[in-house]
């Protein structure tokens, strides 16, 4: 870092605005923020004074900026990779409540506020990045959903809160990286919301848009209706970056709970599949048994019909029957169109008799799919039963082989110690009879002592 000049007694405005600033951003500006491997490294700056000098060069302000920068970029970095490399091992949709994906939204907003100009209201002055997130939906047209949406919530209440929605939204579209290249690129309208030296003006800000092109790959849920995001502080947590020699002794014992937790969702995932085929059956149940209603209310007409028919049957026999008799005295021709009646009266006969034929015969096979539809039910609802009778039970062994084994570990310890008690009163038994020893030495030399000055 460049020499300062000496410091003077009068203040001026530059010199308020740069001891500002400094107080703002320490948490940035007091620490130089770099990448060692996987882990992060944080190495103090003894040479940045928190009250600066009265006439500082015109260098200390932008570099002040440009390590903010840089710190955020490397934050932004390892924030990401490490996002990414823990969703795919965790190997599930993550939501709101996964700690590294909450660190990876207050990186976001701490890179969107960096170098954010101030805007004037009648409570003060008002720093948001909402302003230049609602631009997205100019520069591209699919993000025009998000920003209505981000609206329409009814628990958002502060410009931050809209702000934080919108970042959740991206990402579950997938297309956060998209929304912040299209930003980036438009300087000229950033411009009104950004200090020249800001994160998002400068080269940095293009490097995060790049990277975040890996979140691609994530899955994430959120439900925003219930929670409060105008109230919430962003922090960074540094802790879940800086390396703990001490974290690899319960790596063990957090696979298992891992695995637990795969092993739980994966039965909730498949008793959704379960009941999801046990609706679609009941919907054919449903309507098969609409159907079958139907014939049976079909074959009550035909068999109403065939009764009809049959007396009408009846009625043509006996009027043939009669028409015969009276034929016999009758001319020949009479009797040929008569019997050409009797003839198609049989005819329609034999057809609504086999028209009713059709029908019981798909009544049978109404009837005998919708048994079949039962009885598949009813095994399947007992294969789901007995499935995760079986998962509960597996749960339930991992979780006591868990306790035995903490408890095998505890009667180690303590047989340890029982053993160290045990060569400790060795030990003192050992001491005891020494001491017993020396006490008869000294009480016989003790005798032999006294009769020698009598």
């Amino acid at each position: 870092m460049s020499a300062l000049t000496p410091p003077t007694d009068m203040p001026t405005p530059t010199t308020d605005k740069i001891t500002q600033a400094a107080m703002e951003t320490i948490y940035l500006c007091k620490f130089r923020v770099s990448m060692d491997g996987e882990w992060l490294c944080l190495r103090e700056l003894d040479d940045i004074s928190l009250t600066p000098d009265p006439e500082p060069t015109q260098e200390d302000p932008n570099y002040l900026m440009a390590n903010e920068r840089m710190n955020l970029m490397n934050m932004a970095k390892l924030s990401i990779k490490g996002l990414i490399e823990s969703a795919l091992n965790l190997g599930r949709t993550l939501d709101s409540d996964y700690a590294p994906l909450q660190q990876f939204f207050v990186v976001m907003e701490h890179c969107l506020k960096h170098g954010l100009k101030a805007k004037k209201t009648f409570l003060g002055q008002n720093k948001s990045f909402w302003g230049p997130l609602e631009l997205v939906e100019k520069l591209v047209p699919e993000a025009a959903e998000i920003t209505a949406s981000v609206k329409d919530l009814p628990g958002l209440k502060t410009p931050v809160g809209r702000g934080r929605a919108w970042l959740r939204l991206a990402l579950m579209q997938k297309k956060l990286s998209e929304y912040m290249k299209a930003l980036i690129n438009k300087k000229e309208l950033l411009s009104e919301f950004y200090e020249p030296n800001a994160l998002m003006m400068e080269e940095e800000g293009a490097i995060i848009s790049g990277l975040l092109v890996g979140l691609n790959v994530i899955d994430a849920n959120f439900c925003m209706k219930g929670e409060d995001l105008d109230s919430q502080v962003g922090v960074i947590d540094f802790s879940m970056y800086l390396k703990d020699g001490n974290s690899s002794k319960g790596s063990e014992g957090d696979g298992q709970i891992t695995a637990i937790l795969d092993q739980k969702n994966y039965v909730e995932e498949l008793n959704r599949h379960l009941n999801a085929t046990v609706n679609n059956l009941q919907a054919k149940v449903d309507a098969l048994e609409k159907s079958n209603t139907k014939l049976t209310e079909e074959l009550a007409v035909a068999n109403n019909r065939i009764i009809t028919l049959q007396e009408e049957m009846e009625r043509v026999k006996e009027e043939s029957s009669y028409m015969l008799e009276s034929n016999r005295k009758g001319p020949k021709q009479d009797r040929t169109s008569e019997g050409q009646a009797l003839n198609e009266a049989r005819k329609h006969l034999k057809e609504e008799t086999q028209l009713r034929l059709d029908v019981e015969k798909e009544l049978e096979i109404q009837i005998s799919m919708r048994q079949e539809m039962e009885m598949a039910m009813k095994m399947l609802e007992k294969d789901v039963c007995e499935k995760a009778l079986k998962h509960e039970l597996a749960f339930k062994l991992q979780s006591s082989d868990l306790g035995i084994k903490q408890k095998s570990e505890l009667n180690s310890r303590l047989e340890e110690k029982t053993n160290q008690m045990a060569a400790t009163i060795k030990q003192l038994e050992q001491s005891e009879k020494d001491l017993v020893k020396q006490a008869k030495t000294l009480n016989s030399a003790a005798n032999k002592l006294i009769p020698k000055h009598h």
